[in-house]
Protein backbone atom coordinates (compact mmCIF):
# COMPACT_ATOMS: atom_id res chain seq x y z
CA UNK A 1 0.00 0.00 0.00
CA UNK A 2 0.94 3.83 -0.68
CA UNK A 3 0.38 5.99 1.91
CA UNK A 4 -0.81 9.91 1.08
CA UNK A 5 -1.80 12.73 3.28
CA UNK A 6 -5.43 11.03 2.78
CA UNK A 7 -4.91 7.57 3.83
CA UNK A 8 -3.42 4.31 1.83
CA UNK A 9 -4.06 4.08 -2.15
CA UNK A 10 -4.83 0.23 -2.74
CA UNK A 11 -2.52 -1.19 -5.62
CA UNK A 12 -3.58 -1.28 -9.08
CA UNK A 13 -2.83 -4.31 -11.23
CA UNK A 14 -4.02 -5.86 -14.38
CA UNK A 15 -5.43 -9.54 -13.81
CA UNK A 16 -2.17 -11.56 -12.90
CA UNK A 17 0.32 -9.08 -12.25
CA UNK A 18 2.39 -9.21 -9.15
CA UNK A 19 1.57 -6.27 -6.87
CA UNK A 20 4.99 -4.66 -6.01
CA UNK A 21 5.92 -4.09 -2.26
CA UNK A 22 8.24 -2.69 -0.42
CA UNK A 23 11.73 -0.45 -2.18
CA UNK A 24 9.67 -1.08 -5.39
CA UNK A 25 6.56 0.16 -4.40
CA UNK A 26 8.26 3.44 -3.15
CA UNK A 27 10.05 3.65 -6.17
CA UNK A 28 6.99 3.10 -8.34
CA UNK A 29 5.23 5.71 -6.19
CA UNK A 30 7.73 8.08 -6.43
CA UNK A 31 8.09 8.07 -10.62
CA UNK A 32 3.84 8.34 -10.60
CA UNK A 33 4.37 11.27 -8.13
CA UNK A 34 7.56 13.03 -10.31
CA UNK A 35 4.82 12.43 -13.63
CA UNK A 36 2.17 14.18 -12.05
CA UNK A 37 4.45 17.45 -11.73
CA UNK A 38 5.91 17.38 -15.07
CA UNK A 39 2.18 16.87 -16.38
CA UNK A 40 1.10 20.02 -14.29
CA UNK A 41 4.54 22.04 -15.04
CA UNK A 42 3.73 20.95 -19.46
CA UNK A 43 -0.08 22.03 -18.78
CA UNK A 44 1.19 25.23 -16.97
CA UNK A 45 3.51 26.39 -19.66
CA UNK A 46 0.54 25.28 -22.70
CA UNK A 47 -1.88 27.90 -20.65
CA UNK A 48 1.07 30.37 -20.06
CA UNK A 49 1.66 30.48 -23.94
CA UNK A 50 -2.24 30.47 -24.76
CA UNK A 51 -2.85 33.42 -22.74
CA UNK A 52 0.22 35.34 -24.42
CA UNK A 53 -1.36 34.91 -27.81
CA UNK A 54 -4.75 35.98 -26.22
CA UNK A 55 -6.38 35.88 -23.12
CA UNK A 56 -9.57 33.88 -24.55
CA UNK A 57 -6.95 30.85 -26.05
CA UNK A 58 -7.65 28.18 -24.66
CA UNK A 59 -4.37 25.51 -23.85
CA UNK A 60 -6.05 22.82 -26.56
CA UNK A 61 -6.33 26.13 -29.09
CA UNK A 62 -2.52 26.60 -28.64
CA UNK A 63 -1.62 23.19 -29.66
CA UNK A 64 -4.06 23.20 -32.62
CA UNK A 65 -2.35 26.60 -33.94
CA UNK A 66 1.39 25.39 -33.52
CA UNK A 67 0.23 21.93 -35.47
CA UNK A 68 -0.95 23.85 -38.17
CA UNK A 69 1.86 26.44 -38.19
CA UNK A 70 3.79 23.20 -38.37
CA UNK A 71 2.26 21.25 -40.59
CA UNK A 72 0.19 23.75 -42.55
CA UNK A 73 -3.43 23.50 -43.66
CA UNK A 74 -5.17 20.55 -42.65
CA UNK A 75 -8.21 18.79 -42.77
CA UNK A 76 -10.09 18.72 -39.43
CA UNK A 77 -10.27 14.79 -39.66
CA UNK A 78 -6.39 14.96 -39.71
CA UNK A 79 -5.89 16.86 -37.28
CA UNK A 80 -8.13 15.28 -34.65
CA UNK A 81 -6.14 11.77 -35.36
CA UNK A 82 -2.88 13.81 -35.19
CA UNK A 83 -4.01 15.23 -31.70
CA UNK A 84 -6.14 12.09 -31.10
CA UNK A 85 -9.17 13.65 -29.86
CA UNK A 86 -12.60 13.14 -31.56
CA UNK A 87 -13.15 15.68 -34.39
CA UNK A 88 -16.11 17.42 -33.00
CA UNK A 89 -13.50 18.70 -30.73
CA UNK A 90 -11.85 20.38 -33.10
CA UNK A 91 -14.80 21.60 -34.83
CA UNK A 92 -15.53 23.45 -31.39
CA UNK A 93 -11.88 24.45 -30.83
CA UNK A 94 -12.03 25.68 -34.81
CA UNK A 95 -15.05 27.75 -34.51
CA UNK A 96 -13.33 29.56 -31.04
CA UNK A 97 -10.16 29.96 -33.39
CA UNK A 98 -12.06 31.91 -35.69
CA UNK A 99 -14.20 34.37 -33.42
CA UNK A 100 -10.24 35.34 -32.48
CA UNK A 101 -9.28 35.53 -36.18
CA UNK A 102 -6.75 33.13 -35.57
CA UNK A 103 -7.94 30.48 -37.83
CA UNK A 104 -9.55 29.97 -40.69
CA UNK A 105 -11.15 27.41 -43.30
CA UNK A 106 -10.28 26.90 -47.14
CA UNK A 107 -11.74 24.63 -49.90
CA UNK A 108 -9.97 21.58 -50.40
CA UNK A 109 -9.83 22.30 -54.50
CA UNK A 110 -9.74 18.45 -54.70
CA UNK A 111 -13.15 17.70 -52.97
CA UNK A 112 -15.23 20.78 -52.58
CA UNK A 113 -16.83 19.57 -49.86
CA UNK A 114 -14.26 19.19 -47.68
CA UNK A 115 -12.11 22.22 -45.38
CA UNK A 116 -8.52 22.51 -44.48
CA UNK A 117 -7.81 24.58 -41.47
CA UNK A 118 -5.02 27.18 -41.78
CA UNK A 119 -3.62 29.56 -38.98
CA UNK A 120 -3.89 32.85 -40.13
CA UNK A 121 -0.95 35.33 -40.60
CA UNK A 122 -2.48 36.86 -37.12
CA UNK A 123 -1.84 33.48 -35.50
CA UNK A 124 1.06 33.17 -36.88
CA UNK A 125 2.58 36.64 -35.99
CA UNK A 126 1.25 35.63 -32.55
CA UNK A 127 2.46 32.48 -32.22
CA UNK A 128 6.25 34.14 -33.10
CA UNK A 129 5.91 36.74 -30.61
CA UNK A 130 5.50 33.92 -27.74
CA UNK A 131 9.12 33.81 -26.22
CA UNK A 132 9.68 30.05 -26.87
CA UNK A 133 7.02 28.87 -28.80
CA UNK A 134 8.96 26.90 -30.66
CA UNK A 135 10.61 25.04 -28.01
CA UNK A 136 8.78 23.01 -25.52
CA UNK A 137 8.64 22.90 -22.06
CA UNK A 138 10.42 19.68 -22.18
CA UNK A 139 13.16 20.61 -24.32
CA UNK A 140 14.15 24.02 -22.67
CA UNK A 141 14.06 21.54 -19.66
CA UNK A 142 16.45 19.32 -21.27
CA UNK A 143 18.50 21.33 -23.15
CA UNK A 144 21.21 21.46 -20.78
CA UNK A 145 21.46 17.50 -20.30
CA UNK A 146 24.44 15.34 -21.62
CA UNK A 147 23.56 13.30 -24.99
CA UNK A 148 23.91 9.91 -23.25
CA UNK A 149 21.14 11.04 -20.60
CA UNK A 150 18.95 12.26 -22.78
CA UNK A 151 19.43 8.87 -24.77
CA UNK A 152 18.79 7.06 -22.09
CA UNK A 153 15.86 9.01 -20.84
CA UNK A 154 14.40 8.85 -24.35
CA UNK A 155 14.40 4.72 -23.77
CA UNK A 156 13.14 4.53 -20.55
CA UNK A 157 10.05 6.76 -21.87
CA UNK A 158 9.90 4.89 -25.24
CA UNK A 159 9.18 1.48 -23.32
CA UNK A 160 6.67 3.63 -20.57
CA UNK A 161 4.61 4.28 -23.67
CA UNK A 162 4.90 0.80 -25.80
CA UNK A 163 1.57 -0.66 -25.80
CA UNK A 164 1.27 -3.45 -23.11
CA UNK A 165 0.65 -6.45 -25.51
CA UNK A 166 2.09 -8.62 -23.06
CA UNK A 167 5.72 -8.83 -23.92
CA UNK A 168 8.66 -8.66 -21.78
CA UNK A 169 9.81 -5.39 -21.11
CA UNK A 170 13.30 -4.78 -22.86
CA UNK A 171 16.54 -3.56 -20.98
Amino acid sequence: MVMTDHGELPPVTAAGDVTPTGDVAAALAEVEEQMMELGAHVRAALRDAATRVDPALQPFGFKILRTLRRCGPTHASALAESLDVDRSVISRQARLLEELGLLELAADPADGRARFLAATPLAIEKLSAVPGSDRTFISARLAGWPEADLTQFARFLSRLNAPDDGAAPVA
